[in-house]
């Protein structure tokens, strides 16, 4: 995993201003978002039971069910880049363009590298748009369940378990 620093990719790039850039940091919640709360409840609605934020994991997915190997990203619009070609042009008209392309650009990088480094490690990752999980939080909630159906760990009743099979 990556360590948290500068990167080649904003070298000589500057964000508007320091002011600017810590009041962004500290408006952008990186927990309990609106997206995650509307998910979280949908799935506890179904007596699903899951862990959060797990720190050991690579990208720290926002749900976990670890019996199953199954990991949730509630990526947000715009941090993670989705419409990404229709993003980055308006980004390129905007204040500050070189920033804040490279900044939407790494934060796609960065989780595709995360997906890659879980899905090697025998995680499923599912990763739900946060306007998706809003507009239909249910039909997600269904995914997951399917996931979680497919990756079910074997459970072995009592009588195979004693003939050693």
């Amino acid at each position: 995993m990556e360590t948290a620093g500068p990167s080649s990719s904003f070298k000589d790039l500057r964000a508007a201003s320091q002011r600017a850039s810590a009041a962004a940091r500290g408006a952008s919640r990186k927990t309990d978002t609106r997206c995650e709360m509307i998910l979280r409840r949908e799935l506890w609605r179904r007596g699903l039971r899951y862990r959060l934020h797990e720190p050991g994991l690579p990208g720290r997915p926002d749900i976990i069910f670890p019996r199953h190997r199954v990991a949730l990203f509630c990526d947000g619009d715009f941090w993670h880049g989705r419409h990404l070609p229709a993003l980055l042009a308006k980004l390129a008209r905007g204040h500050n363009a070189p920033y804040w392309i490279a900044k939407v650009r790494r934060n796609v990088a960065r989780d595709r590298r995360q997906t890659a480094a879980l899905e090697a490690s025998g995680w499923r990752v599912l990763r739900f748009w946060e306007t998706d999980i809003v507009r239909r939080a249910s039909d997600l909630a269904d995914l997951v369940v399917a996931a979680l159906k497919y990756r079910e760990p074997r459970v072995l009743n009592r009588r195979s378990r004693r003939r050693g099979t």
